[in-house]
């Protein structure tokens, strides 16, 4: 009978734990929430398909990551030599046509593709490049 009330016991003490580190969890998410989201990076963007798409068009040599590069654009490499001002980059993106009417690049800013955080976040990442 004392061997029995033991394995009670502990069964005991385990469920209160359990039902402890469950209740610890349940009061820091509460059910539903979810987690907090990681600040989206330019990287984030250039790569993703339904925002930036860098890589639909243009390769990134200098990145071992930059999968499936595209042919159409320029490689993105060495961008400050090529755009000593960061603004004419950003530009660039904002809206290629300006500077050259026949380019077949997406105006990222004037057709809202990116928010004006979003293109600033990308032209850091693609400045760096």
């Amino acid at each position: 009978m004392r061997k029995l009330h033991q394995v009670a016991a502990a069964c005991a003490i385990s469920a209160i734990m359990l039902s402890g580190s469950v209740l610890a969890q349940a009061t820091a998410t509460p059910a539903g929430a979810a987690a907090p989201k990681k600040e989206e990076t330019g990287k984030d963007i250039a790569f993703n398909r339904s925002k930036g798409n860098c890589l639909a068009c243009h390769a990134m040599p200098t990145l071992p990551d930059a999968e499936s590069a595209g042919m159409y654009g320029p490689p993105l490499i060495a961008m400050s030599a090529r755009y000593p001002s960061k603004a004419k980059l950003r530009a660039q993106i904002w809206d290629a046509t300006a500077a050259n009417p026949s380019s077949s690049m997406i105006p990222y800013g004037k057709h809202g593709v990116l928010t004006e955080a979003e293109i600033d976040k990308v032209t850091d990442f693609v400045y760096g490049l």
